[in-house]
């Protein structure tokens, strides 16, 4: 069993893994050559063979029942931009806009930074927990960031951090988590491991091993969070074959690819994930940002069944939040 806090009622909640028999048997160790079914079912060109399958195919669709499989992953129909009935496939499903300058709203201080998209977030402090722990078991820093990054590897050590796991049944935008200018944007090439808590927990660092993009923002320039340097680290998963950059300014209007130098402005949408479950990492320089009280106060809770818990023998429990919602506040710096 897993469960996570919802933020919106403080309720302890069991998590419903979509595909968790499928999941379990392809990282069983009990089958016959597990190496070698491990590495061909997370290599790229299964998962996309799979994503196709499962998401786009005519067989899929029906398969996967699509009226049938909306109401079991319990998607709000009222929030999409887009008529439901329109969503004649998984995918559709999946990669489906909503009115989120209405549905998700963001506080106007521009010094809070908020979530980057719907999911279940867990942080790491170095004000209130040792994060050397964490940070082994869910992800290897310079393999992350990438070994030749010695600037960007400098500038981030110690820092705090935030992971956000996107399950089956979220809205699969990203938006930006702050305002600032694009430093850097690149792409490291990788396997396609599942974010399946107990997949991550059993595997050394999975994060870290996926294909993954990594945005660089400097957010101390005019208009900007003023939060340091952030790293916005975007992370495949099975079945997820691609992250398409598509920064728009107004809603969903003229999507653009980012680019080093453009400014982009907190809340806006930037990339997709195709369709299934996926991750994104925030990582703060240390001591620029202060955690909001109650995502604190979620991470030790001791009535929550977590697997991170039990693996790890302390209290490590997610909390499910907006996009767009406070995730902390802008440390000032002229008062430390």
């Amino acid at each position: 069993m897993h469960q996570f806090i919802d933020r919106q009622t403080s309720e302890i909640k069991d998590e419903v893994f979509y595909g968790d028999r499928f999941i379990k048997f392809i990282y069983s160790t009990t089958r016959e050559n597990p190496a070698l079914m491990y590495n061909i079912l997370t290599s790229k060109r299964l998962s996309k063979l799979l994503g196709f399958f499962c998401f786009d195919s005519f067989i899929g669709s029906k398969v996967t029942r699509t009226k049938h499989f909306i109401s079991k992953l319990g998607i709000n129909y009222s929030e999409c931009l887009d008529n439901p009935k329109l969503f004649d496939t998984p995918r559709k499903i999946f990669e489906r806009k909503i009115r989120y300058w209405e549905k998700r709203p963001m506080p106007s201080d521009e010094a809070v930074i908020v979530s980057p998209c719907d999911a279940k977030v867990l942080i790491g402090s170095s004000n209130i927990i040792s994060l050397i722990q964490i940070k082994n078991k869910f992800f290897q820093y310079e393999e992350l960031i990438g070994y030749e990054k010695r600037e960007w590897l400098d500038a981030f050590r110690d820092g705090d951090f935030a992971i956000f796991r996107l399950t089956p049944e979220k809205y699969h935008y990203n938006h930006m988590p702050v305002s600032g200018v694009v430093l850097d944007i690149y792409e490291i090439d990788g396997c396609y491991h599942s974010c399946h808590p107990e997949i991550t927990i059993t595997l050394c660092s999975p994060y870290s091993k996926n294909k993954r993009v990594i945005s660089i923002f400097d957010t101390d320039v005019e208009g900007g969070s003023h939060v340091g340097l952030v790293a916005m680290i975007e992370i495949v998963a099975l079945i997820i074959g691609d992250i398409v950059q598509c920064y728009s300014e107004e809603r969903y209007d003229n999507p653009q690819k980012i680019k080093e130098g453009m400014f982009l402005r907190r809340g806006q949408p930037k990339s997709l994930f195709r369709p299934c479950s996926s991750t994104v990492i925030l990582i703060f320089q240390r001591n620029k940002i202060t955690f909001s009280t109650d995502l604190i106060k979620n991470t030790f809770n001791d009535k929550a069944k977590s697997a991170f818990s039990r693996a790890l023998n302390m209290y490590l429990v997610e909390t499910d939040i907006k996009v767009r919602s406070p995730i902390g506040t802008a440390v000032n710096m002229e008062k430390q």
